[in-house]
Order: structure tokens, then C-alpha cells, then sequence
């Protein structure tokens, strides 16, 4: 797992730990709707998409969605189970050490940012494969 892309972004929000954790919950949480959404690929149909509660997301509902990430994986049969719950786990530690408790409009915006784009953000950057010979 890479994060130093992280650090290309210039947003002070994701210089912090919560920050950062914000925004891995929201890739994790969307790579597991679109797990949910399954072959039309369309997130709005996706039952967690219909429960999260956009730009005005609490650290406490996120902490919620993110505690059921393993029941739902089981649930839903989702691919990459194995990626969502390291991006969960590390999510989840990445808040706990985080010193803000209210997301407020940066939280939200990173979260919706990291969510939309979650496989992009997954295997293009987090999980992206290193190909033999080049650094």
C-alpha cells in the first residue's frame, strides 16, 4: 500500500493524520459501493450510497460505516475484499490518531473526492503495481 501521493496534494486538510484518514475511509467506502452496485457499475444504486449523507457527514456516522465494512464485504460478496478492509484498517487508525473531532466542509469534501474516485485512487495510486526495472 502507497500513500505518498498524499503528500502531492496542497490541501492542508490532508497534511493531517484525520485528514488523511478521511479521505482513505472514503476510497475504502467506495470501493465497497461499487462492489454493492455490481454490474451496472452505478453507484446510486448502491445501498451504502444511499445511506451516507453527503456534504454533511459527522466523524461519528463515518466511524459507523466504516465498523461495517467487514459485514458488508461478507454480505455482498465483494471483489478486493482483501484491499477495502487494509484501506479500512488503516483508515481507521489514521482517525483515531487524529486530533479534530468535527469533519466540517474540508472533511466532506475530501471524503466525496476519495469516494467518487476510489478505483482510480485504489489501483492507480494506493495499490498501484510497480513495473519491473523502473522505480
Amino acid at each position: 500500500m502507497k500513500l505518498d501521493f498524499l503528500d502531492e496534494f496542497s490541501d492542508p486538510y490532508l497534511k493531517e493524520d484525520l485528514g488523511k484518514g478521511v479521505f482513505l475511509a472514503g476510497v475504502a467506502l467506495g470501493m465497497l459501493a461499487k462492489g454493492q452496485a455490481g454490474q451496472s457499475g452505478d453507484l446510486g444504486n448502491s445501498p451504502l450510497f444511499k445511506q451516507i449523507n453527503f456534504g454533511k457527514i459527522q466523524l461519528r456516522d463515518l466511524k459507523k460505516h466504516l465498523s461495517r465494512i467487514p459485514e458488508l464485504i461478507r454480505a455482498y460478496e465483494i471483489p478486493y475484499a482483501g484491499m477495502i478492509e487494509v484501506l479500512a484498517a488503516e483508515a481507521g487508525k489514521l482517525i483515531i490518531t487524529g486530533q479534530k473531532k468535527d469533519l466540517g466542509v474540508d472533511g466532506n469534501f475530501v471524503f466525496a473526492v476519495a469516494f467518487m474516485n476510489a478505483p482510480k485512487f485504489c489501483f492507480e495510486k494506493i495499490f498501484k503495481k510497480q513495473e519491473e526495472g523502473k522505480e
